[in-house]
């Protein structure tokens, strides 16, 4: 990244905190704006509108339209930005890696499970984690469970022997992909349709919602629902930013942000839904709903992975989550 985008960002940032001057947030991230996250962003930007009377402007910017995915938090550590919303595995590189747990495959069951984490004690705990690096941490929010998708029809472990999948920067889910044969490829996520058209990888894990509006499903010829695993977001903000504020605008924000939170989380399974609908009218691809019996061999292949990442997402982490939930993978 230019340093003299980034000094110029700090430098508007700066300036929104002027003693009489509107307040400004830069508020982005890297997916459309018709998704569950996207929809959200612009229902916090509407409500810090309203709560604040007009001291609080949140320009929102979708699609990478400011900075890739791979250099976002950098932006938001020195204030060229002040709010983002990545997703878990971005926390790894900044050495806080008890994030990347929700990356684990099979972790989660249902939304019930998840949300036992993320509004509970654990997920307070780990927000707590970024204070050290500049960062508060705002809310979680849902984007939904993973399919997996690819040109050759995916319903057993061995199915996915040998391809190339693209994958988020994570550890975790690098030895996920190993775990039943495949080649993790990591690649910033504006970059996967053009990857895929060209054959640079051959599929692909993400949620459906995500799939269809980034129009992977036009270059993939098959889908399979596997709810494998979970992507969320961390809504985030730059600390010092929010420190600096005003105590009644940031408790304007907070319920702006809860108002958000409640929302993005309302609607993500239905903005899922809506995304499968329109992917079988599109007819491109075919979508595979696996058996009990495939999706548990599935299950069983990928929860390997919790014990060999168990170190590096952290075995207190770990266990507070199986305890949350009721998870054991020893009775699998």
């Amino acid at each position: 990244m230019k340093v003299s985008k980034l000094l110029l960002g700090l430098l508007i940032g700066c300036a929104a905190l002027g003693a009489n001057a509107q307040i400004i947030i830069k508020f982005s991230h890297v997916v459309a704006v018709d998704t569950p996250k996207g929809k959200a962003s612009e229902l916090f930007a509407k409500r810090a509108a309203e709560l604040t009377k007009g001291k609080v402007k949140v320009e929102v910017y979708p699609n990478s339209q400011l900075y890739k995915d791979k250099e976002e938090m950098e932006a938001l550590q020195l204030g060229a930005v002040q709010m983002l919303a990545p997703s878990m595995s971005k926390f790894g590189p900044l050495g806080v890696k008890e994030f990347e747990v929700f990356d684990l495959p099979f972790i989660f069951d249902d939304t019930a499970d998840l949300h036992k984490v993320t509004k509970g004690p654990v997920g307070a705990a780990l927000m707590a984690k970024l204070e050290p690096k500049g960062i508060h941490g705002l809310a979680f929010w849902d984007n939904g469970f993973k399919v997996f998708t690819a040109n050759t029809p995916l319903h057993v472990p061995a199915d996915y022997r040998g391809k190339k999948f693209r994958i988020q920067s994570s550890k975790v889910l690098e030895e996920e992909i190993r775990s039943v044969g495949g080649i993790p490829q990591v690649m910033a996520f504006s970059e996967v349709y053009q990857a895929m058209q060209t054959g640079v990888v051959d599929g692909n894990e993400n949620t459906i919602s995500n799939v269809y509006t980034q129009k992977m499903h036009e270059v993939q010829k098959h889908l399979s629902i596997t709810n494998h695993g979970y992507i969320g977001y961390a809504v985030i903000v730059n600390k010092k930013f929010w420190d600096g504020l005003p105590a009644d605008v940031r408790t304007a924000l907070e319920q702006a942000m809860k108002e958000a939170t409640d929302y993005a989380n309302g609607i993500a399974q239905e903005e899922n839904d809506q995304a499968l609908a329109g992917i079988k009218k599109a007819g491109k691809t075919t979508v595979y709903i696996p058996t009990k019996e495939e999706r548990m061999a599935l299950k069983k292949a990928m929860v390997t992975v919790h014990a060999k990442m168990s170190d590096r997402v952290g075995q207190e982490t770990l266990q507070a989550i199986y305890k949350a939930t009721g998870f054991d993978p020893a009775k699998l």
